[in-house]
């Protein structure tokens, strides 16, 4: 007997919103808890639907960040093998939300396609970091001009890369992050040295250690900024280069579109009096058709929001990022996130979301 499923944590707003969506379709969904991982039944799964929910991760501490997502890219492998096995219907397959957690690899699909994206900044990345200081080890006197000087440092290769390219403000992204842990904004100066840096992460004053916070912090002291990038970008970041942002009644802001089977489900603006618009830093959100853009600018955003989707078939539900540039309000892609569907401002009004997840499941459990 076909049946629906949800791979989540019991009592979270994603399932039970997706189970009020299945109420509404007049269908049941199961709960498989993450906390039962990895599932001894699992072998006797057929005709299942597989929604999969991100699992729950209690610490804040950055440098378990890489540990976290490699410990969960392998459930996502075991995942993807059992469905081989099983030929279990995902709702997003777990090598498709694997792909969109590598912020680096998803950026240049998307790049390739001819979507216009916030660019990276090349020259920073943690191999460049790690040939730096093997080329100073071995004695060498330099490296390539794009390379960076041989000894650098992170926070140095950083300064020179943006450099070479003149490009003076940048965000600062882990790789595999999400909900803004460890994300910066950058602002250098040259002529004057002044640097600025906003980021939520700090330095744990008992520990020593890089933690992640919900507070937006502003810092200015160069040793003090040079080495909180420094160990952030220890983590294997993707710098990009950051463009102003679009205003609406004195907020800076960016787009946060769900796109499900190929349909815009809901748009939403983020407002913010600083640089990092996720909103659980206490910024506001508006519906995107509040802002009173042009609808040739809504039009532009949604093609590009269904042509990035595009760009990986087999993806049902994807929250994307957009940016909308200052002035021109050119749309481009900041990111993508497989799941990304939890938008608290559709869940207490419409629930669209969820209700439409749960009737793409409907209309698998009833086909012929």
């Amino acid at each position: 007997m076909r049946q629906a499923a949800v791979l989540g944590s019991p009592g979270t707003k994603r399932t039970i919103y997706l189970e009020k969506g299945a109420e509404a379709a007049g269908i049941s969904v199961r709960l498989l808890d993450w906390k039962e991982f990895p599932f001894q039944n699992a072998a006797a799964w057929e005709d299942l639907f597989l929604k999969i929910d991100p699992p729950l991760w209690e610490s804040c501490c950055l440098d378990e960040l890489n540990v976290l997502a490699q410990d969960y890219e392998k459930k996502l492998q075991w995942l993807a093998e059992l469905g081989k096995k099983q030929q279990i219907t995902f709702l997003n397959r777990p090598e498709d939300i694997s792909a969109l957690l590598d912020k680096r690899g998803c950026k240049r699909r998307l790049a390739e396609a001819g979507i216009p994206v916030t660019e990276e900044l090349e020259g920073v990345r943690r191999a460049d970091i790690s040939a730096g200081r093997n080329a100073a080890a071995a004695g060498t006197a330099g490296m390539p001009a794009d390379r960076g000087p041989a000894g650098a440092g992170p926070a140095e290769m950083l300064l020179y890369a943006m450099e070479q390219h003149h490009v003076f403000q940048v965000f600062i992204k882990p790789v595999c992050g999400s909900g803004a842990a460890g994300t910066a904004a950058f602002r250098w100066l040259p002529s004057s040295g002044r640097m600025i840096l906003y980021t939520c992460a700090i330095e744990d004053p008992e520990t020593g250690r890089m933690v992640n916070t919900k507070r937006l912090r502003r810092f200015t002291d160069r040793k003090q900024v040079l080495s909180m990038i420094g160990r952030l970008l220890e983590l294997d970041c993707i710098v990009e280069r950051w463009y102003a942002k679009a205003e609406h009644s004195g907020f800076s802001y960016d787009l946060r579109a769900v796109v499900q089977n190929g349909t815009p489900d809901f748009i939403l603006a983020r407002l913010s009096s600083g640089p990092i618009t996720n909103l659980h830093l206490n910024n506001h959100p508006l519906k995107g058709e509040e802002l009173g853009l042009p609808g040739r600018v809504m039009e532009e955003v949604e093609q590009l929001c269904i042509r990035a989707a595009g760009c990986y078939p087999e993806l049902q539900s994807a929250g994307i990022d957009v940016l909308l540039e200052k002035g021109s309000l050119r749309p481009r892609i900041i990111e993508m996130n497989g799941q990304g569907d939890l938008i608290y401002q559709d869940i207490y009004d419409q629930n669209r979301i969820y209700r439409h997840q749960a009737e793409i499941m409907k209309e698998w459990l009833y086909k012929k």
